[in-house]
């Protein structure tokens, strides 16, 4: 089973380039995790306050452990509402 995590962020005006900064520690650290098949944190191409993020990790338990581990940061707090969704994908 592969896990999905998909959406978008609304980041408070101008703390865009900041969010996706801070997001850059974590997207390494996922991706050189062996567990982890793709993790990318990107700028909407129309709205400037809009982040999208897309992950695929190979279980889980994975995804959880990754979670449970991940760097410490006080990046929530520059968000302001987010749509965000899991989705288990059996191949």
């Amino acid at each position: 089973m592969i896990i999905i995590v998909a959406g978008s962020l609304r980041i408070k005006p101008g703390a865009r380039d900041k969010f996706i900064e801070k997001s850059r520690e974590a997207i390494l650290l996922a991706r050189q995790n062996q567990d982890c098949e793709d993790f990318a944190v990107s700028p909407d191409q129309i709205d400037s306050n809009r982040v999208n993020v897309f992950e695929r990790w190979k279980s889980r338990s994975a995804l959880e452990a990754f979670r449970g581990s991940g760097p410490e940061t006080d990046i929530f707090a520059l968000v302001e509402a987010f749509n965000v969704n899991e989705y288990e994908v059996n191949m």
